[in-house]
């Protein structure tokens, strides 16, 4: 072989050296979020906002957020109202999964006015993916 094939242009020793900062660069953040990552497991909180009323029906807002170091993976929201010393209507959603930092909104739909008895909105459940 001559030895002018084994000679690289100017321009692909910069697209090499480009090219090999920004895999080192994604290497080095890989192995920092692995070894200084948030192990902890999914915190997860709700609040609700105000009720809105359209037509004859009574929107709750809502927000999921997992506060935790993990996925939780089915997250189950509940919410109850109770009218009386009785439990007038139930719903519950289901998120597939909610990342670490991650939140979510949704709405619960009531027939019943929730502003004239007592709303309890909580996650009851998730799990580990």
């Amino acid at each position: 072989m001559p030895k002018n094939s084994w000679r690289r242009s100017l321009a692909e020793k910069v697209s090499f050296s480009i090219s090999l900062s920004i895999v080192g660069i994604i290497v080095t953040l890989i192995c920092y979020s692995w070894i200084s990552g948030n192990s902890n497991p999914p915190i997860l909180s709700i609040s609700q906002f105000n009720v809105r009323q359209v037509n004859s029906q009574y929107y709750v807002p809502f927000t999921v957020i997992n506060n935790g170091g993990e996925t939780a993976a089915s997250v189950e929201i509940v919410a109850k109202l109770t009218l009386s010393p009785q439990i007038v209507e139930t719903g519950r959603q289901q998120l597939d999964f909610l990342s670490r930092k991650e939140e979510r909104s949704g709405e619960f739909i009531f027939s019943h006015d929730p502003n004239q008895g007592e709303l309890a909105i909580r996650v009851a459940s998730y799990r580990l993916p």
